[in-house]
């Protein structure tokens, strides 16, 4: 098992501290593996085994928990003769109706401490998690980064080039590097996940009855990384093709698709305006093989699936992520934390004047001291130019930023 370092670092304070710690992320991102290494962690630092209970949904030996009823009747007979601090850890809480109850009630018992993992951005949203608010901290599980990726390879390690080929094509599911990189074989795998996912994150979860207009908007979605549309605009494209849906059953689907974490919205910020707009966002996927595998990996597609790239590394590097409008250009990317903002353009090549101008000149124009970056596929050394530096996303994948 390898230990996914950043996420162990950042949950590791709060280890043994009386709040619920909340994993959320999208299915087969790594979930169970890290709640496992918390485990072994707790395990090496001399907390027995019989202290720990971990309970995973998916399993069918946990089937008879169904609601906080049968959950608080298991948890509380396995701990019958444990008098030490106890750690409960739940895997995809949201099968176990009104969870929300029972762990409360075992937080406020001040004996546990409690982690529970979800696969649905709505898992805190609902009226009765108001039971738990104030009293969680959440961590954001993403699929793997390329540092990750790499430490994943071992002794299959190719050139570092050949390797980001691969996780372009690839993604960065963990359970991938079980199929050697067979296409058929890895592809089949990621279109069994996403038809998994939307059926039970989103078609079940929320009732949908249209099923095949539903996934014509995600296969449209999937089509469009890194370019600003919004639900009117799938509501024309879809009328073209004389499918007729309103702007607000469109609105729900792609909320729907956020929720199971498929998708993530980005907002677009006035700079000079100095807010947030409500129109015209972007949407990354959580995993770019996603797209890879129901839609089809194209050569003229790879800017968006580089922008996708980009994207989910500020994620993982906890940055608050924005588009940046400036009057009429666009800025791919903000990355704000801290107090602090970097600025973002990626291209595939910078292979004319035209092109060039079209990356650079909209972050001349931004006249904060704030770094600023443009982020290629060019096999040139890193350079600058006006005080923007030039990377190649290789070396910004690997943490040089």
């Amino acid at each position: 098992m390898i230990n996914r370092e950043l996420y162990l670092n950042s949950i590791k304070g709060y280890i043994n501290k009386p709040v619920i710690k909340v994993i959320t992320g999208m299915r087969r991102v790594g979930k169970s593996y890290f709640v496992k290494q918390i485990i072994n962690s707790l395990i090496d630092n001399s907390i027995k085994p019989e202290q720990i209970l971990y309970v995973n949904m998916e399993l069918m030996k946990f089937d008879f928990i169904k609601d906080y009823k049968s959950l608080y009747k298991y948890v509380s007979k396995y701990f019958e003769n444990c008098k030490k601090k106890k750690y409960i850890f739940i895997d995809e809480v949201q099968e176990i109706e009104h969870w929300e109850m029972v762990i409360s009630s075992f937080f406020a018992e001040e004996r546990y401490d409690i982690y529970i993992t979800g696969s649905n951005s709505n898992l805190l949203s609902s009226e009765l998690s108001t039971l738990i608010s104030g009293r969680y901290i959440e961590f954001s599980i993403y699929s793997l980064s390329f540092s990750e990726f790499l430490d994943f390879r071992l002794e299959q390690k190719q050139d570092i080039k050949t390797e980001f080929n691969n996780y372009l094509k690839f993604g960065g599911f963990p359970v991938i590097h079980s199929f050697d990189f067979n296409e058929e074989l890895t592809y089949q795998y990621i279109s069994s996940l996403y038809n998994t996912i939307l059926l039970k994150d989103v078609i079940a979860r929320y009732n949908l009855r249209n099923v095949r207009l539903f996934t014509d908007i995600v296969k449209f979605t999937f089509s469009n990384l890194g370019q600003i549309f919004s639900s009117n605009s799938i509501s024309k494209y879809l009328k073209n093709q004389k499918k007729n849906v309103g702007v607000e059953t469109i609105q729900n689907y792609l909320h729907y698709l956020e929720s199971s974490f498929l998708l993530y919205k980005v907002q677009r910020y006035d700079i000079k305006g100095k807010r947030v707009l409500e129109l015209f966002e972007k949407y990354y996927l959580g995993d770019i093989s996603l797209k890879n595998a129901v839609v089809g990996y194209r050569d003229e597609d790879i800017s968006g699936l580089l922008e996708n790239i980009v994207f989910l590394k500020l994620k993982q590097d906890n940055y608050n992520v924005f588009i940046g409008k400036y009057d009429n250009y666009e800025v791919d990317f903000i990355a704000e934390k801290n107090g602090n903002k970097k600025y973002f353009q990626v291209a595939y090549l910078l292979n004319s004047d035209k092109t060039i101008d079209r990356e650079f000149s909209v972050l001349e124009r931004i006249k904060d001291n704030y770094p600023k970056y443009v982020i290629t596929m060019d096999n040139l050394p890193m350079s600058d130019k006006n005080g923007i530096s030039r990377m190649h996303i290789i070396d910004f994948l690997l943490d040089n930023y």
